[in-house]
């Protein structure tokens, strides 16, 4: 999974509840609960937010027709959204669509006034073999031609974050995002109002603390350590 999780706390009534929030448009949400599963995690499917789910949402409210540049696995996170005669572009990680034929068509359904929406913006993400371009650089690429913006409905987007947390019944003051992206993970989250934990593992890159403003409220070297600190030194006493 691309990013990890936040941990939400309720600290009137001293419970912590948990979300796995991810950009990741690789996979529907039902294979990405299955593979948590395999990992041994215990998580039911309605504890995982992704941003696949956002960018549904959103074409429900907005009842559009989209292109759909994602990846073919992602596709199931769609059904029901019809998609023929387009009228809008949604743009994830689509390594096996991202051709000329693909997003010239894209392009020039933008230009004819289709709304261009970003699943996310991610510069790059971590592969077994090594960092890879994320699908950023391609809405960045159709925003520059197209004259026009993206509405980008994943991290480090405000919405997503108040979106997860609404059926938990908890505001941000009460939330801890923990995750490996300074950016869209730890900026993301405080910029919403969370406090932001940096873990060096996945796609951190050493320095990357020093790159938002304000700075993570804590950085660990994994994620038990960044819950422990959480337990240890967020919880209020009883």
């Amino acid at each position: 999974m691309t990013q990890l999780s936040f941990s939400l706390i309720d600290w009137s009534w001293h419970l912590v509840a948990v979300k796995f929030v991810t950009n990741t448009t690789k996979e529907c949400k039902r294979t990405l609960h299955e593979r948590l599963l395999r990992l041994k995690f215990d998580i039911e499917e309605q504890e995982i937010f992704t941003s696949l789910t956002a960018a549904r949402n959103l074409l429900v409210q907005k009842a559009v027709r989209p292109l759909l540049l994602v990846e073919d696995s992602a596709l199931e996170d769609f059904a029901g959204i019809e998609t023929s005669d387009p009228n809008a572009v949604v743009i994830g990680l689509a390594p096996d669509h991202f051709n000329y034929q693909m997003l010239n068509k894209a392009f020039r359904l933008i230009l004819d006034g289709a709304p261009l929406i970003a699943i996310h913006k991610a510069r790059f993400y971590k592969r077994k073999d090594g960092l890879a371009l994320g699908p950023g650089p391609f809405v960045t690429g159709l925003e520059y031609a197209t004259d026009t913006q993206a509405a980008v409905v994943g991290k480090p987007e405000k919405t997503f974050f108040l979106e997860a947390l609404r059926d938990l019944n908890c505001s941000p003051e009460e939330a801890v995002m923990i995750g490996d992206d300074a950016r869209d993970d730890v900026g993301g989250a405080q910029n919403t109002g969370m406090l932001g934990i940096l873990v060096k593992t996945g796609k951190y890159r050493a320095g990357d603390e020093g790159k938002i403003n304000p700075p993570p409220h804590g950085t660990c070297d994994s994620f038990p350590e960044a819950v422990d600190h959480i337990l240890q030194h967020l919880l209020e006493p009883k």
